[in-house]
């Protein structure tokens, strides 16, 4: 390969993975409990988080740049304020009091324009685990700062 070539793609590698970093440090401003993981069977840079009460999960960027959420057990409440907040109720009918008042189910939808994918299981024990993926880095900003507040007002009840 050609020195000037070379060099473009060293360039270049060095600013994806410096928006790699800047999407981590974006992903925990908004959700202090996230934390790198050593093992992922992502195939970019993941974090992961577990508290007792509040559930367990992981967010990941894959190599095209797009971001994906996982998140298992999470306090019905806190997602249905994080949701409404987000994307307003009945997006995903669930119903016009959105997930917070759910009925247990699954609840799916998939945007063909940008090949997202969403999926919340509403659980009988007053949780929720869902996926989000593929999605836009700002997108998952966005919710995992309102699940943020969202949680915190849970803690503070």
């Amino acid at each position: 390969m050609q020195p000037h070539v070379m060099k473009a793609m060293h360039d270049w590698r060095m600013s994806w993975d410096d928006q790699q970093f800047a999407a981590q440090q974006a992903f925990t401003a908004a959700f202090p409990a996230l934390t790198p993981a050593e093992k992922c069977q992502c195939f970019g840079p993941t974090l992961r988080w577990e508290k007792t009460g509040e559930g367990v999960g992981k967010v990941c960027l894959d190599d095209h740049g797009r971001a994906t959420i996982e998140f298992e057990r999470v306090p019905k409440a806190a997602v249905g304020r994080a949701m409404k907040e987000t994307w307003g109720a009945d997006w995903f009918d669930e119903g016009p009091g959105g997930f917070a008042e759910a009925e247990p189910g699954t609840y799916h939808y998939e945007d063909e324009q940008s090949y997202a994918e969403y999926e919340f299981d509403v659980h009988d024990d007053g949780t929720v685990t869902f996926g989000i993926a593929y999605v836009k880095i700002d997108d998952i900003v966005t919710i995992l700062d309102e699940l943020e507040q969202a949680l915190a007002e849970h803690r503070a009840a």
